[in-house]
């Protein structure tokens, strides 16, 4: 059939491209893998070598069912996280949750620079604390005066920096039958550092800040975007939207466990074999590989440090001005102007401000992690809960509440997430 001259053609609207589907859950899954979990991934692979596999495994449904519905919860109600507990949970039970949140990631953000500046000074003579300094003000001026459009996409391309770990990989000898056996089969041991270390990946993989700023995302989103509304206003957007969160977050938990994955098989095969136990921190497990793989896979590594600390600090600093401003009703958000949410990037300067002092003040990042630890472990449990009983409630999220899958996994996610923190404030106690 031909067209009348002068017929305007219509063209059907393509399907999105994955990259641009792809968004809070991708940078949430990378900025899992900062420089302290690259710590705690490199340690349990040179300590334990492939027998703590399968907690990367286990731990993929547990996240990913735990984030959507942190995901949900903003994309329905139009609020992140705090706002939503403040709206609905005594003023006393949020603030102190907040409060315990914030010093936690003050203590993980202090971690985090110094491992980036360390790293740094293994590839360029630069003085550690120029580093922190250096890393800490470019965090801050990225949230606080780059358009938030722009920085989303700054954030989504600092994720390819995870790649570096899969470059590393491919330097190493993999027995592959010794590797499937510890993903499928768990190798309990009655050691106490055995189970320090299950507690430790199972904290690093599903932690607090990992949720405020997911929700958060999504808010920002609606914002961002003139067609987007929470669903409770709009529930016709639930079908397209549900589903861009499962894909995104199924998409970033994979790769968040891939990477973690591909740390622990690096060390397992280098360090563990040659008898090296004791690991500090992501800067010395990029210096212990470099006589082992040689200068091009060591350099890849502690890039990789470099860069992931770039796309982490920022969202650890991000999540705690969200959890503190909504719980304290302060305009927030990274789309509006420094002007219009000062308390906001207030908190965002004085978290990363905070983590900067500590490196100056010579803290010691293992002590501050140990602390964080301490801190996510008490908070991830009350808070897991709460957004269960929250993402349940018809009165929050109308006709979106969970489906039994996503219920059990959730709630499950939170019986793993209490025995853990059981188990490791037990063993803080019992080793002092």
């Amino acid at each position: 059939m031909t067209l009348p001259r002068g017929a305007a053609t219509v063209v059907a609207p393509s399907k999105p491209r994955l990259w641009q589907v792809l968004g809070p859950g991708l940078v949430t899954g990378a900025a899992d893998d900062d420089p302290s979990g690259i710590a705690t991934y490199a340690q349990a692979g040179a300590q334990f070598g492939f027998s703590l596999g399968w907690t990367l495994v286990l731990t993929y449904p547990l996240m990913v069912a735990i984030q959507a519905i942190a995901a949900r919860i903003g994309r329905t109600t139009g609020r992140g996280i705090a706002g939503n507990l403040r709206e609905h949970y005594p003023r006393w039970l949020v603030q102190g949750i907040v409060g315990l949140f914030f010093a936690a990631n003050v203590l993980n953000i202090g971690a985090d620079l110094g491992a980036m500046a360390e790293s740094t000074r293994l590839l360029i003579p630069l003085p550690a604390g120029v580093g922190v300094v250096l890393f800490g003000a470019v965090c801050t001026a990225a949230q606080v005066f780059l358009q938030h459009k722009r920085y989303v996409a700054v954030l989504k391309w600092l994720t390819l920096s995870l790649f570096t770990y899969f470059g590393t990989l491919l330097t190493v000898h993999i027995p592959w039958a010794q590797l499937g056996w510890g993903l499928i089969w768990p190798q309990w041991s009655g050691d106490a550092d055995f189970w320090l270390a299950v507690v430790a990946i199972l904290g690093t993989t599903i932690s607090p800040y990992l949720f405020f700023w997911q929700a958060a995302q999504e808010v920002e989103d609606t914002k961002a975007e003139p067609l987007r509304e929470p669903l409770i206003k709009h529930p016709e957007q639930a079908p397209s939207a549900l589903a861009r969160i499962r894909l995104d977050t199924l998409v970033g938990m994979a790769v968040s466990n891939l990477v973690a994955l591909a740390i622990v098989i690096t060390f397992a095969t280098t360090l563990h074999t040659q008898g090296v136990r004791e690991i500090g921190t992501a800067a010395q497990a990029a210096e212990a590989l470099r006589p082992v793989v040689g200068p091009w896979a060591f350099g890849l590594f502690a890039l990789g440090v470099v860069g992931t600390g770039l796309l982490s600090v920022p969202v650890l600093a991000g999540s705690a001005a969200y959890a503190l401003g909504e719980a304290r009703r302060w305009p927030v958000g990274l789309s509006r102007a420094p002007l219009q949410a000062k308390g906001f990037y207030g908190a965002i300067a004085l978290a990363t401000g905070l983590g900067t002092l500590a490196n100056v003040l010579s803290v010691n990042p293992m002590k501050a992690l140990v602390w964080a630890a301490v801190l996510n472990g008490i908070v991830a449990v009350p808070v897991m809960v709460l957004l269960m009983l929250l993402a349940t409630r018809r009165k929050v999220m109308r006709s979106f509440t969970l489906s039994r899958r996503l219920k059990a996994f959730g709630w499950a996610a939170t019986g793993v997430m209490a025995l853990a923190a059981a188990v490791f404030l037990a063993s803080s106690v019992l080793t002092r």
